[in-house]
C-alpha cells in the first residue's frame, strides 16, 4: 500500500481551528466540536491502529505541506510500528523541501515517482535482488 501524505489525525486535526485550512474544510469534513464528532470518529485513522496484521506500507509526507501536517503521517506510522503484529515493512518517506504536492523541481517529481514505483515493484516481486 503506498499512502501519499495521508490525512489520518482526522479528529486532531479538525479540532484545531489554528490549523491552516482547517475552518474551510468544516464544510467537507465537518466540525468534530459539534454535532459530527461521532461521523467523524469513524474515519479516524489514527485512533482506528489496533494490534494486528497490516500490509506493507509506503507513506510519505511533506514537511510544509499545509493540508496535512507532517506530524500526522510519522505518528500513525511509528504507532503502526508501534502495534502491528506481524514482519511487514511500515517505510516513512518524509520530503523535507516540499509541500502537499512534492517539490516544484520536475526532477525531484520523477525520483519520487521512481520511489513509489520501485516499492509497488518490490511487492508484486519484480525486482531483481
Amino acid at each position: 500500500v503506498v499512502a501519499g501524505v495521508p490525512f489520518v489525525d482526522v479528529m486532531n486535526s479538525m479540532s484545531d481551528a489554528t490549523i491552516p485550512l482547517t475552518t474551510i474544510e468544516w464544510a467537507e469534513w465537518g466540525n468534530p466540536n459539534e454535532l459530527d464528532y461521532f461521523s467523524l470518529r469513524g474515519t479516524e485513522f489514527y485512533d482506528n491502529v489496533k494490534a494486528q496484521a497490516y500490509p506493507n506500507l509506503l507513506v510519505t509526507g511533506g514537511l510544509f505541506d499545509p493540508r496535512v501536517a507532517y506530524w500526522e503521517p510519522t505518528k500513525w506510522v511509528a504507532k503502526l510500528r508501534d502495534l502491528k503484529t506481524d514482519n511487514n515493512q511500515v517505510l516513512l518517506k518524509m520530503n523535507l523541501d516540499a509541500g502537499h504536492f512534492s517539490a516544484s523541481d520536475r526532477y525531484h517529481v520523477l525520483k519520487e515517482k521512481a520511489v513509489r514505483l520501485s516499492f509497488v515493484l518490490d511487492q508484486l516481486k519484480c525486482l531483481e535482488k
